[in-house]
């Protein structure tokens, strides 16, 4: 497979992700009919294809990578205030599921200047930073040193607590992996990182794989949330499944299915997103056209 092909499917991935888990947002798994397909609606009643905060900061943070050719904290918090204010690549013209940690770390920006203004408190270590990640591992792929390092500079931006920047230096470690055509044992038993907390150390052992499927959570804390993304990778065999089976988990559907589409669309490819939730996803050909922006294409 071209590497083309993965770097598409990484960021296709992540908003077509985004986009089916949206439907289910917020509703507690076991209270709703399973998806079986991307339909729209859900709490924001979106359009089929439209996508949420995940996907509207992950373009934000490509879209400073390539014009500041390179990792620069105010850029990126600068484009994250212009989607909290303006809309700014939101997939309807409007900010919304804006998530408290992130808007407290932006108001804190806007009143000091200070880009990493993420809390370090261990009660923030939300999903928020590593929802957006794939960006920033496409951007260094090539060095897999440095794409590990600004994976966790790009959580401290807006998540400063040490769980949630090792969580996104472990799924950098990941997405590297992947978009160099690993294998699934490759991409989920990566060496290249070591994690320095005990409950990512504990994802990084694969210890979720042997876990029952009751004890999975889409919740919105970083590590139930990489967790639960990974065990639907392990325990699928195609990019369709992997993220039904997330985005059915509830609850945080939306990011944890954003978070297992960054992992699957890179290991799938873009051929492996089912057709027609790659013409359906809301700025297809943009994402697509950053993708390999991001590749250096």
């Amino acid at each position: 497979m071209l590497v083309e092909e993965r770097y598409s499917g990484c960021l296709l991935g992540l908003a077509c992700g985004d986009a089916v888990g949206t439907t289910v947002e917020f509703s507690p798994r076991g209270t709703f009919a399973p998806l079986t397909d991307m339909v729209g609606g859900g709490p924001f009643r979106l359009r089929l294809g439209e996508w949420t905060d995940d996907t509207s900061m992950a373009l934000c943070l490509g879209h400073s990578l390539l014009a500041q050719g390179g990792f620069d904290a105010a850029d990126q918090m600068q484009r994250y205030v212009a989607w909290m204010q303006h809309g700014y690549m939101s997939s309807n013209g409007v900010c919304f599921d804006i998530g408290n940690t992130v808007q407290q770390a932006l108001n804190a920006f806007l009143q000091t200047g200070n880009p990493f203004a993420g809390s370090t408190e261990p009660q923030t270590a939300g999903n928020g930073s590593i929802m957006r990640l794939a960006p920033v591992p496409m951007f260094y792929g090539a060095d897999v040193a440095k794409a590990i390092h600004f994976s966790g500079e790009s959580s401290r931006t807006t998540h400063g607590a040490a769980v949630c920047m090792d969580a996104c230096k472990l799924l950098g470690a990941m997405l590297v992996v992947a978009l160099r055509g690993g294998t699934k044992e490759e991409v989920l038993e990566t060496t290249v990182y070591t994690p320095t907390t005990p409950e990512i150390q504990t994802i990084a052992a694969g210890n979720y794989k042997t876990k029952p499927y009751e004890q999975i959570k889409g919740s919105g804390y970083v590590v139930a949330s990489l967790e639960a993304a990974l065990y639907c990778f392990y325990h699928t065999n195609n990019f369709r499944d992997a993220i039904l089976m997330a985005a059915n988990l509830g609850d945080d559907a939306d990011t944890t299915a954003a978070i297992c589409g960054q992992v699957a669309g890179a290991f799938y490819g873009k051929s492996g997103i089912p057709s027609d939730w790659r013409s359906a996803v809301a700025m297809g050909a943009e994402i697509e056209q950053m993708a390999l922006g991001l590749l250096g294409v």
